[in-house]
Order: structure tokens, then C-alpha cells, then sequence
């Protein structure tokens, strides 16, 4: 019997699922939780609405809350292309054909990167600063500060002079805003002074009234910005007292903060901050505390509910969390805290929700939480893994209203990204290559790894992995096939013939990120092959270029037909015309002379080769192109896989954890979620890459749930398969998941024990047909009507 001890929480928290399959989680795997403040920002707890994050410290005479707001940047709208760059591009053409890599190289970098080289950072806001008269010597008892996914609040907690005080912290998504409400148990006894500084030179700070206001600019021509911090007190009195809003005498004080920029597109930065903040904070001017409150728990709730994971408990669970990370890096193991696992699961959807939410920007390196100036890597969005590694999770744990901001941004770079191609290659369609930035920069940056012409094709599997999990066809016509067909048709003007081999290949290129320069590397050819084939299936639904197939639309609604089956191309727009005569002249997936999946045209791989990217392995993870039915190039991509050992940095580990899965080795999966829990996580459970890099986070997310239910493959009858505890480990022999979807339009719950499936049930929202596959090789064909739900009982 799967059983969970009663933690802090009271009881235990079913979410996720109205069916008796619903997991239960406690606070082991919903509460962060430390016995002392944060002494650097890396142990400080986020709280985000997807617009503003930030950073609590918890401290207790001083507190310090970093704040971010999503479009703040450096920079100005730019095209980054640079003069005569296309000039180079037949130059290094020919060079690579000819073998001159080297040569390639130097004429790359002399020409053809992008102006500037680098694209420009994410940028801090600025620092809520509460300041409170407890001396230095003053004895503080009680002392607790805590991150509750579920509530989404920050609350630090202590005692002193016989008085005891909470503060809590809110990111409100649907009022624009920061809360901070500090209260005491006795009347009178909240004095605070609330101040607000940034570490941009160009800010200034003052009082107006009872609200302290930031204000600046980060550069000449560039964003400017203003946030405000209005102090609400009930009872005492309120004053300025210099650049700080001061209370004495209070019961309880809010503070409502918020921050806006001049940013309206990437290519339009002629907003007024102060307006907006006028208008946001004009509308909470009557709505206090427990209307705040509870208008931000019911938006969060109602995503962070739909799934749960509970794992089993151990002593090292009840830790505080701190303590729980040093202890499993102490012992190189998460099997003396397997819950760990579900606050890890836990956590980074809720970072998910906290920094990408509809209307706004999407999840950057560090998600909207960024202390610096001058950030790693710009904390811009790198589109050879990182980017698309924050939305693994988006579609299969049920938040594809996060997925949103990513699809806005590839609406903008259709856009740039035209213009790249145009005036670089003298192409149709679109392109970006390995990085853009607020500015949408598309062309190739850094150096010569900055030239991966792929970025825009790994973006389009974004869409159509949505319109595969949604079957929402408004959607696939009016985002996802404009994007799919335009990217498409860049590669049809800029694939050139290999001379050996007949073959269409990318030239110049480069297999992230690996040296050298190169022609057609085998992950850009997995990426063009999904894409044409996708763009494919999608001409089946759509007819001419977007409208509706309808006959088609029918059938795949009916369960007549399950997309990704058995393919019969009809209604043919010029385009998939196109595209179906050039497919075939793909480079096929190869095997080397090792018996590996090759990473290149040619067979040099170096056996061993335990590179942090899995570029090769793109088809089998995140791509579906790769599975057991695959045969001997399966068998190819597992030997590779094997080569490449386990994971570095924070990414590199969670990237293994889904290719694992999809081999069906939970063993492994689990060795390389352990090892990013034990080697590359902070305190605050932030995944470091070698700083502070989120996308581990979120791949850890995605990995543990690829474990536990997959829906890539399909039946000979062109079924889904739903497959359940495809690669469970043996820690993690007793459980409960609920919530999770599955392609064409379904929803899973199930419960284990002993690793075996006791429960599930699965609920369709398509009417889609599927086989339910168990481990013990059970199997269930289902045609489930539409709102029809299938169980299976201990």
C-alpha cells in the first residue's frame, strides 16, 4: 500500500486529477524550506508571474527582494545582419566542399558573424530594500523561510522581543504586480522603512507620497523604466524619510510594487513606463491583501493542480532543503531521498509557471530571475538546446498556456528571421541560428559555432508538437503552418548537393557544439527531415496553403485516422509538392564503422566521445523519428548514446534523462537525474550549468515524466501508444502521477507499486483511438469517445 507520513502541510495535498487515481503530495515534495536567511542571491527562493520575478532573501532587520521584469534588455531594436555578410557566404561555401576548414573558419569570422558579434543581455530591475529597527544583538527565535509551490508565496517567519512576525511575497500574473505583506501578532508593533535602488547608473530614486518610485534608463538610446513601490499601513504612521517610505506603529503593512519598461515590440521601444504604472497601480487602488491573494492562488492553482507526483519518503526527507541537497551530495545518491525527486518534478513547473505565462516573454537562460549586469551568456535565449529545453515540459505536464510566449517569439523571428534570410543567403522563408535575443537577432553570432542554420526548424517542432498534443486546427493554420512552411521553404533555396553522394546538405554549418565547421551534420538533417515531413502531415489537414481540409479534419476528430500513422498525401499545395519530391534526397541517418549513429557525413567520430550535446540524438529525444521499430539505427543511436557517458553540465545531465527513457534503461535515466541533484544543484534547487543556468530545471521536469509515460510512438494501426513506466528505476519502486497528457488529445493518471502498474485511468479529450501498453506487456486497445475516461483497477 502506498502511503505518505503527515508532514508540515497537515495533510496531505491531492491535486491534479478528480479520479480515485490522484496523487497526493506533502510538503517534502511541494515546500522549499531553510532555517536561516539566504546569504548570497543563489540561495534566495523566486517567486514569478512570467512578467516580474524575483529573488527573496528572507533576512530580518534587512530584507532584500531582487526584482526582474521580462522586458528589460540592453540594446535597442537592431538588425543584426552584417553589411557584405553575404558576400562570404559562397566563399566559405566553396571552402568547405573543397575541405579548407580552417580557411572557412577565418572567412566566417572576418565577414559573416553577425554585427555585433554578440547579441545583448537580459537586464536586473532593481532591489526592494526592507529595513526593520532589530538591533544586530537582538535574540531571534522561530526563525523560518519557506517557498510553497502550490500557494506560490515566499513566507520568512521569526520572533523577536516576544513578538512574532511573517512576511509573505507574492508575483501576481493577473494584476501586474509584486506583494510583500508584513504582519505581527501583536497591534502596533511593524516598523519598516521600504526603499527600492537598481544597479543600472542611470536611476534615480525619490518618494511621492506613500510610494517610493525607481526610475532610469539602461542606456542612452535605449529601454527606459519605472517601478514603484506604494506602501499601504494599516494603523501606525507613515512618512518619508529621505530616498525611504517609512511606517512605525503598524498591525500590518502592504506593499505593492511594480515595474514597467518602454518596451512595446522588438522593433518599437517608444512606450511610457510611467503611464503603465499609473494605470496598474490606479487599478488595485481598492482591491487589498486578501482579494491580492486570492486572485493570484486561484490563477497559479489552477495550473500548478493539474499534475502531481509523489514519490516515496525518507527520513532525509523531512530536512530542511538545504540540508537535503548537502546530504545527497554527500552521498552521490538521491536514494536516501527519493521525494527529492518529486520537489525537483514540483519545482520546475513551477518555475515554468512563475516565468512564461500568455502576453509575455519567453523563459530565457535564467528564467525572468537575473542579479547582473552582465550575465552569463547574455542570459539570452540559445536556441541549439537551452531555449527549446525550457518547453520540453510545457505540452506533457499540462501547461501549454506557458508554451505561448515561445510561439510569440517565433512569430516575431518569422519576421527578422526573413530578413536574415533574404539579405544573408538570398533566401525565402526564415532563419535564426544559435541565439536571439529581445531584438530577435537571427543571424550567426559568437563565432563559428554561432553558424547552425537550424534554430527556426527546432523552434516549428514547438508548434506542431502542440497541435499533436491540442488537435486545435485554428492553430495549426494560423501559427504553426505559416511558420512550418516558410522554414521549409528556407532550406529548399540553401541545401546544396554533396558531389560524393548525391545528397542535399546544409553548407556551412555546424554540429553544436562541436568542432569543427562542417556540411550537413546529422543533427541538421534530422531537424529538416521532421520538418518537411511535418509540414507534410500538416498539408493533410490544410488545404491551399491554410484553409481546412474538413473531410480530413473529420476523420482525425472521428479516430478515423491518427496523425503520424500510415500517410497518403492528398490536396498537395505547391509547396508540399515541393517539399515531397525533395524529401527522399535527405541524408539518411547513418551507421558508422563503430556501429554508432553518426554524428557527421563522413564516419570520423571518435568512439567515447562524452560531449555535454547530444546533437545526433536529436531524433530519438526530443524528435520522434527514433524507435525501437527503427531497427539497426535504434541499435546505432543506443551506441552512441552509451559513448557519450554521463552528463556535465546542468542541461547535459537533464538532456540524457529523456534519451534514456526513450531506450527504456530506467537505470540510467535515474543515474543522470541524480547526478544534476547531487553535482549541479544550488540550494534553492536552482540547476547550475556551470552558474545559473534554468534549463536543467526544466529538462529534469520533462525527463522524470518522459520515465513515467511516453506517447511518442504509434500502433500499426496508427494508434498512439500510451506507454506506462516505460524506464522506472527500482528507488522509485511505489508512486502516483496524475494529470499528465499524451499525444491526440488524452490524459493519464496511474499508480504503482513495487514497479508495477495497481491503478490507472486515462481520459480522452479528442476521441482519439490508443493502446495502453503496461510494463508486465499488457496492452488495452481503447476507442474512447470524446470526455470518455478508461480505467483499470488494482
Amino acid at each position: 500500500m502506498f502511503w505518505k507520513p503527515l508532514l508540515w502541510l497537515g495533510a496531505l495535498l491531492a491535486v491534479g486529477s478528480v479520479s480515485g487515481v490522484a496523487a497526493e503530495m506533502s510538503a517534502a515534495e511541494t515546500v522549499l524550506w531553510y532555517e536561516q536567511p539566504a546569504a548570497k542571491w543563489e540561495e534566495a527562493l523566486p517567486v514569478g508571474s512570467g512578467r516580474l520575478g524575483a529573488m527573496v532573501f528572507g533576512g530580518v532587520a534587512e530584507e532584500r527582494i531582487q526584482f526582474n521584469e521580462d522586458t528589460l534588455w540592453a540594446g535597442k531594436p537592431h538588425n543584426y545582419v552584417r553589411a557584405g555578410s553575404a558576400d562570404v557566404v559562397p566563399e566559405v561555401r566553396r571552402l568547405l566542399r573543397e575541405g579548407e576548414i580552417e580557411a572557412a573558419g577565418k572567412a566566417v569570422r572576418a565577414g559573416m558573424l553577425s554585427d555585433p558579434v554578440r547579441q545583448k543581455p537580459y537586464q536586473p530591475f532593481g532591489d526592494l530594500r526592507l529595513t526593520m529597527p532589530i538591533g544586530e544583538d537582538a535574540a531571534v527565535s522561530g526563525y523560518r523561510r519557506e517557498l510553497d509551490l502550490d500557494g506560490a508565496v515566499a513566507t520568512t517567519r521569526f520572533a523577536v522581543g516576544g513578538v512574532s512576525y511573517v512576511r509573505e511575497v507574492i508575483a501576481s500574473y493577473p494584476d501586474r504586480c509584486l506583494v510583500v505583506r508584513l504582519t505581527a501578532d501583536h497591534p502596533g508593533a511593524i516598523a519598516v522603512a521600504v526603499g527600492l535602488d537598481s544597479p543600472h547608473r542611470d536611476a534615480t530614486v525619490d518618494v511621492v507620497g506613500e510610494t517610493a518610485r525607481l526610475r532610469g534608463r539602461v542606456q542612452a538610446d535605449g529601454l527606459r523604466f519605472e517601478g514603484r513601490a506604494e506602501v499601504r499601513a494599516e494603523g501606525g504612521k507613515v512618512s518619508a524619510q529621505g530616498t525611504q517610505v517609512a511606517v512605525s506603529g503598524a498591525d500590518a503593512v502592504t506593499i505593492v510594487l511594480v515595474a514597467e519598461t518602454s518596451f512595446r515590440s522588438w522593433e518599437d521601444i517608444s512606450g511610457d513606463p510611467a503611464v503603465r504604472c499609473d494605470a496598474t497601480l490606479a487599478a488595485l487602488a481598492k482591491v487589498g491583501w486578501p482579494e491580492l491573494l486570492a486572485r493570484h492562488q486561484a490563477d497559479h492553482r489552477a495550473l500548478f493542480r493539474r499534475v502531481a507526483l509523489s514519490l516515496p519518503e525518507k527520513a532525509d526527507s523531512m530536512l530542511p532543503t538545504d540540508r537535503r541537497v548537502k546530504a545527497v551530495r554527500a552521498a552521490k545518491t538521491i536514494d536516501g531521498d527519493p521525494a527529492l525527486g518529486a520537489l525537483e518534478f514540483n519545482y520546475g513547473r513551477y518555475l515554468m509557471i512563475g516565468s512564461s505565462r500568455p502576453g509575455t516573454q519567453p523563459a530565457n537562460l535564467q528564467g525572468v530571475w537575473n542579479p547582473l549586469i552582465d550575465p552569463p551568456w547574455e542570459s539570452k535565449y540559445t536556441l541549439n538546446i537551452n531555449c527549446e529545453m525550457n518547453y520540453w515540459l510545457a505540452e506533457v505536464t499540462n501547461l501549454a498556456e506557458c508554451h505561448e510566449p515561445l510561439f510569440d517569439m517565433v512569430r516575431d523571428l518569422e519576421v527578422s528571421g526573413a530578413r536574415t534570410a533574404e539579405q544573408l543567403y538570398g533566401a525565402r522563408g526564415w532563419v535564426v541560428h544559435h541565439n536571439t535575443d529581445l531584438w530577435r537577432g537571427s543571424a550567426p553570432i559568437n563565432n563559428i559555432d554561432g553558424v547552425w542554420p537550424t534554430g527556426g526548424a527546432w523552434l516549428c517542432f514547438h508548434l506542431w508538437e502542440h497541435y499533436r498534443y491540442s488537435g486545435d486546427v485554428d492553430f495549426l493554420r494560423e501559427r504553426a503552418w505559416p511558420a512550418m512552411k516558410a522554414a521549409s521553404l528556407f532550406f529548399v533555396d540553401t541545401l546544396e548537393r554533396d558531389e560524393k553522394t548525391g545528397w542535399l546538405v546544409t553548407n556551412p554549418s555546424f554540429s553544436p557544439e562541436m568542432d569543427p565547421l562542417t556540411r550537413g551534420p546529422t543533427m541538421d538533417n534530422q531537424l529538416i527531415r521532421w520538418l518537411w515531413t511535418a509540414t507534410l502531415e500538416a498539408a493533410q489537414v490544410l488545404q491551399q496553403d491554410g484553409g481546412v481540409n474538413h473531410e480530413k479534419h473529420e476523420r482525425h476528430e472521428s479516430g478515423e485516422a491518427g496523425l503520424g500513422g500510415p500517410t497518403e498525401y492528398t490536396d498537395y499545395t505547391e509547396t508540399a509538392k515541393e517539399l515531397a519530391a525533395l524529401l527522399p534526397q535527405l541524408p539518411p541517418n547513418q551507421i558508422g564503422q563503430h556501429g554508432q549513429l553518426q554524428e557527421w557525413l563522413d564516419d570520423v567520430d571518435k568512439p567515447h566521445n562524452a560531449h555535454r550535446h547530444m546533437s545526433p540524438l536529436w531524433a530519438l529525444f526530443p524528435g520522434t523519428d527514433i524507435v525501437p521499430e527503427s531497427g539497426a539505427v535504434y541499435d546505432a543511436a543506443k551506441v552512441l548514446l552509451d559513448w557519450r557517458g554521463d552528463g556535465s553540465t546542468g542541461w547535459s545531465f537533464a538532456w540524457r534523462v529523456p534519451l534514456w527513457a526513450r531506450v527504456g534503461d530506467g537505470e540510467m535515466a535515474y543515474r543522470q537525474f541524480e547526478g544534476l541533484l547531487t553535482k549541479r544543484t544550488l540550494p534553492n534547487m536552482f540547476d547550475l550549468c556551470g552558474p545559473f543556468q534554468i534549463d536543467g530545471n526544466f529538462g529534469m521536469t520533462a525527463g522524470l515524466a518522459e520515465m513515467l509515460m511516453q506517447s511518442h510512438r504509434r500502433a500499426e494501426d496508427g494508434a498512439v501508444a500510451i506507454d506506462l513506466l516505460p524506464a522506472l528505476p527500482q528507488v522509485w519502486a511505489d508512486g502516483a502521477v496524475s494529470g499528465l497528457r499524451a499525444r491526440d488529445g488524452f490524459q493519464v493518471d496511474l499508480r504503482w507499486e513495487q514497479g508495477a502498474v495497481v491503478a490507472a485511468e486515462v481520459r480522452s479529450t479528442r476521441g482519439h483511438p490508443a493502446v495502453v501498453r503496461l510494463p508486465d506487456g499488457r496492452s488495452f486497445a481503447l476507442r474512447l469517445a470524446k470526455g470518455e475516461r478508461w480505467t483499470l483497477q488494482p
